[in-house]
C-alpha cells in the first residue's frame, strides 16, 4: 500500500512509554502511518495545522490544557476533524465533555490493540465508536440533553394512556402546545410516533417502567 493510501495519524500523548508503544503498533500496520506526535494541547493544535491528519488519537488528560480543550481548538480549525479520545478516564464528565466537543470515538487505553486498530479504521471510514461501557455511563447525560422536564412529563402521561386533550388539561397547557412537545419528543428520540417514542424512552431508561 502506497503512502498516500495509508491512514495518516496524529498521536497526542504525554506518557513516553505509551506513546512509543502506540507508534510501534501503528507502524506495523500496512494501512496506517503515524505522521506526527504531540505531548500537550498546544503541540497537538500546532501539529494538526501542520499536517492535517486523517485521524487524531487524543489523550483526555494532558499537562496544561486538557485533550478536550485541544479537541475544541482542532474542531475550530477543521469542523470535520476525526478525533478519537484514547484515555484511561472513564468518568462521565470527561466522556460527556469530549462528545459535546465533537469526538467521533471515546475508547479506553485498556482496549485490545486489534480493537483499537479497528476503531481507527472505522472512524477513518466515517463511522463513530462508543463502547457499551461508555454508552451506559452517558445514559443520564443524554437523557438530560435530549428531553426537557416538560417533555418527560408529556411522555409519562402518554405512557399512562392519556390522549392529547387530557395531557393538556393535566398540565394546564393548550393542546397545540402538547402537539408541539410531542413532535419534539418524536424527533429527538427518532421515533415513528408518540407510542413508539414511549417504547424508545422505556428502553433507554428515560422513563420508569
Amino acid at each position: 500500500m502506497s503512502g498516500c493510501d495509508r491512514i495518516r495519524i496524529l498521536s497526542v500523548e504525554d506518557h513516553p512509554v505509551f506513546r512509543e508503544g502506540l507508534r510501534f503498533v501503528i507502524d506495523a500496520q500496512a494501512d496506517m502511518e503515524l505522521v506526527a506526535q504531540a505531548s500537550d494541547a498546544d503541540e497537538a493544535v500546532a501539529e494538526f495545522k501542520r499536517i492535517n491528519p486523517d485521524v487524531t488519537l487524543m489523550d483526555v488528560r494532558l499537562p496544561g490544557a486538557s485533550g478536550t480543550e485541544a479537541l475544541i481548538a482542532i474542531r475550530k480549525i477543521s469542523p470535520t476533524a476525526r478525533v478519537v479520545m484514547l484515555t484511561t478516564s472513564d468518568g462521565e464528565g470527561d466522556i460527556h465533555n469530549a462528545l459535546k466537543a465533537g469526538a467521533v470515538a471515546y475508547v479506553l487505553k485498556s482496549m485490545p490493540k486489534d480493537d483499537l486498530l479497528n476503531v481507527i479504521r472505522a472512524v477513518h471510514s466515517g463511522k463513530k465508536h462508543f463502547p457499551a461501557e461508555v454508552a451506559m455511563r452517558l445514559a443520564g447525560h443524554f437523557a438530560d440533553d435530549e428531553l426537557t422536564r416538560r417533555e418527560i412529563q408529556v411522555l409519562e402521561l402518554i405512557r399512562d394512556g392519556n390522549r392529547n386533550n387530557q395531557i393538556a388539561d393535566q398540565l394546564s397547557i393548550s393542546e397545540t402546545t402538547v402537539n408541539f412537545h410531542i413532535r419534539n419528543i418524536v424527533d429527538k428520540l427518532e421515533a415513528k410516533d408518540r407510542t413508539h417514542a414511549v417504547i424508545v424512552a422505556l428502553r433507554r431508561g428515560l422513563l420508569p417502567i
